[in-house]
């Protein structure tokens, strides 16, 4: 149901190389300063940051397990910067347990790479560029996910072409049944269930935890724009419709 397209290069005309611009900066700053500060971390000495590790992956895990309330509301752009276009459309941020979900898995990054690179040897050469590696691998993937914090408007977003959550997106038409998605026991997230399965990949599954618009909203969005995705190209402001009752 994904509409991911590999090595599909894009259209110089799509109107996205601003943005593209503005999250490549964005995302090589994070990496820069990560990558400076994480080479003054492993070349002080002593260091033992194991305990820290276990510390901060232990937050992590724990924040995780956060379920703060979601009252938002999907705001309608005239501009909303999409995978593969610019398009009007009704955007959902992300929430505060997304942005702490984001920077905990930068933070974790980091404590692990820094533990690492402390216990390589100063006096080998393999331990110079094992160092070297980490530090430019953990420094990758924050620059990375700084890019696409920027890159996109909001978290999840409508529009006449599809749904797009993240870097993924899905188009209207093989869209059968929307219901809500249960995890452990509790609703996170809307599944998008496929009237025609094309793979033997589960149904996919949008919005949820790191998004701050409530399941029930979506449902009720994604319910009332599937059957008239072409109203959300008029360039006029839509408003979503509230759940029933």
């Amino acid at each position: 149901m994904s509409q991911s397209r590999p090595g599909r290069l894009p259209s110089l005309g799509d109107g996205l190389w601003g943005r593209r611009l503005l999250a490549g900066a964005v995302g090589a700053a994070v990496a820069a300063l990560l990558a400076a500060g994480l080479f003054r971390l492993v070349a002080a000495e002593p260091h033992d940051l194991g305990f820290a590790v276990w510390v901060v992956t232990g937050l992590h895990l724990l924040s995780k397990r956060w379920r703060p309330r979601r009252d938002g509301r999907l705001r309608w752009h005239n501009r909303v910067a999409g995978r593969d276009a610019v398009e009007a459309g009704l955007v959902a941020r992300r929430s505060l347990a997304g942005w702490v979900d984001l920077l905990g898995d930068a933070l974790v990054t980091v404590a692990i790479a820094g533990a690492l690179a402390t216990v390589l040897p100063n006096e080998e050469w393999w331990g110079a560029a094992g160092r070297a590696l980490l530090v430019a691998s953990a420094a990758v993937l924050a620059g990375r996910a700084g890019y696409g914090a920027v890159r996109f408007t909001g978290r999840l977003a409508l529009t006449a072409s599809g749904i797009r959550h993240g870097r993924r997106a899905y188009g209207w038409t093989n869209i059968d049944l929307v219901v809500p998605h249960r995890s452990d026991g509790r609703i996170d997230g809307v599944r998008l269930r496929p009237a025609t399965w094309r793979s033997t990949d589960p149904a996919p599954v949008v919005g949820g935890r790191d998004t701050a618009v409530p399941e029930e909203r979506l449902v009720a969005a994604i319910e009332h724009f599937r059957h008239r995705p072409e109203t959300l190209a008029v360039g006029l402001p839509v408003t979503a419709p509230e759940p029933a009752g």
